[in-house]
């Protein structure tokens, strides 16, 4: 039986990677019957990509929920791939769009949270709480007998993703350092995009009596990188891939936040959530790794830091004639 995908924001780097993989992975690829993709932003380089792959394209226009609810039965979805957006009414576009997915009878729900929502505090880091949130909407579903979504739902609970040092390579390629608001001591274990993006595909394409497989089916999968790592063996990984000396900094929150403002094109509320997150890890809350899920669900080994940073190795390492800095700013 082929599966009828509906994932959002694929004008996200998160919806767009795991529409790719199922559009041009050949495993994945003979258990579809159709993917559509539903985003803010129709105009957008990666949703023409998508389209192009075979994707069916459909603007999300929020608003009311039984038009939403009109729009999945439209595009034929048997399944809801829910990647909350980045956008400053996240919670509200997601919430709108799960029970939409209620109104339609989607069978299958997949929502993709974060890892650490769980640890964080409502007053200190509000964008990762929201998560738990969304999370209880998703999984409410599972005791109202008028719907069948929530019959077979999966959460996954995606760690901090290694694409987000991407935004620092800009101090890597002229001063040869890593600057994250981190600490010195506590720990953290990065995910590549691709390794959560291979989970999902398997979860979104697996079959059972029910729906998805039974061997996701109900599950709550939490998932991080292979390695804990503080900003100076991050940056000793880094090293490694690129055969150059490279240097951990821990700056401040403050200055985390000059960073982020001027190097990245994130949405304000994206933002935010990086903020929040580095401050777990500061808090020592992000001192675990959980990788058996991927193990079971892919058979694979998730990406090490350091191959992490050899497939960007272009991104982070010294141009050419640039020198580090020294210690006295000379």
């Amino acid at each position: 039986m082929s599966r009828n995908i509906c994932i959002t924001a694929v004008d996200g780097h998160t919806g767009f990677t795991i529409a790719e993989l199922l559009l041009t992975n050949d495993d994945f690829k003979q258990k579809l019957g159709s993917i559509t993709g539903l985003t803010l932003h129709p105009n957008s380089e990666l949703v023409k990509e998508l389209s192009s792959l075979g994707a069916n394209i459909i603007p999300h226009k929020p608003g009311r929920v039984h038009d939403m609810a009109q729009t999945l039965r439209d595009s034929g979805a048997d399944t809801l791939c829910s990647i909350p957006p980045a956008h400053k009414n996240k919670v509200d576009l997601t919430t709108e769009l799960i029970d939409a997915a209620k109104e339609a009878n989607v069978p299958n729900v997949c929502f993709l949270g974060s890892a650490g929502c769980d640890l964080a505090e409502r007053d200190r880091q509000p964008r990762l709480r929201e998560f738990i949130d969304l999370e209880t909407r998703v999984l409410s579903c599972k005791g109202d007998a008028a719907t069948v979504t929530g019959h077979s739902p999966v959460v996954i609970r995606a760690g901090f993703y290694a694409e987000n040092l991407l935004v620092y390579s800009q101090q890597a390629q002229t001063e040869g350092i890593l600057p994250l608001p981190i600490g010195k001591q506590h720990k953290f274990a990065p995910i590549a995009l691709g390794d959560v993006s291979q989970v999902a595909a398997h979860v979104l394409t697996g079959q059972g009596e029910h729906g998805f497989s039974d061997k996701h089916r109900g599950q709550l999968i939490v998932l991080t990188g292979p390695m804990l790592a503080t900003g100076d063996e991050l940056a000793t990984a880094a090293s490694k891939a690129l055969g150059q000396k490279m240097k951990y900094e821990d700056i401040s929150e403050a200055e985390a936040k000059r960073v982020l403002h001027s190097q990245s094109e994130s949405d304000e509320s994206e933002l935010q959530y990086l903020i929040e997150y580095y401050s777990l890890v500061r808090e020592g809350k992000t001192n675990y790794i959980s990788t058996t899920a991927f193990h079971d669900i892919t058979g694979a080994h998730p990406q090490e830091p350091d191959e992490f940073f050899n497939v960007y190795a272009a991104e982070f390492k010294l141009r050419n004639g640039n020198k580090r800095r020294k210690a006295n700013g000379k």
